[in-house]
């Protein structure tokens, strides 16, 4: 969670999307998981949804919560793995003004120690566009818990030292 000038506590304003072909509001694990999670430490989650596993329907919400001034993180579950309709990593990758490295390299390394060489098989990724942080996971409940103890909690919060991205996102500014 971020602080502000005094100090004092203050949560990022998060958005969740499951990708899925089956999932619905009453089995997706994955995408409650990371709701109740952000929203345990602190955060606000402003907007979630379910969309297919569709290039432009992924696109297409992931590009309005980028230009919304309520969202500073997305936080995606699901379609990186290879079958033929996984797309998160083709439909996410062209909207990043900057793709961020170390977060799928870092996922597939902690995934390694739970399931061994069958990470490899994780398109896990994440970049900025906008001003916002994007982040993309597998859409198993087990590897949301892996990003977000292994990696996210701790770079959402701006205690997080010697760095973590509350400080890269900044104060959204409205448009006129």
């Amino acid at each position: 969670m971020a602080t502000n000038d005094s100090g004092a506590a203050i949560g990022l304003r998060i958005a969740v999307l499951t990708v899925s072909d089956t999932r619905t509001q009453a089995n997706d694990t994955s995408g409650r998981f990371l709701l109740e999670a952000a929203q345990a430490e602190g955060h606000s989650v402003v907007a979630s949804d379910i969309v297919r596993d569709d290039i432009y329907q992924i696109r297409a919400r992931v590009s309005a919560w980028i230009a919304a001034d309520d969202v500073q993180v997305i936080l995606i579950t699901g379609g990186t793995g290879f079958s033929g309709r996984d797309s998160t990593p083709e439909a996410i990758a062209p909207l990043f003004d900057k793709r961020i490295e170390g977060f799928g390299e870092m996922f597939r390394q902690l995934s390694w120690q739970e399931i061994g060489s069958s990470t490899v098989q994780s398109r896990a990724l994440a970049g900025l566009a906008n001003n916002t942080a994007v982040f993309s996971m597998p859409g198993s409940t087990g590897a949301c818990k892996t990003a977000w103890h292994g990696i996210l909690r701790e770079q959402l919060d701006s205690r997080h030292k010697p760095c973590n991205f509350v400080g890269v996102l900044g104060v959204r500014r409205a448009r006129p």
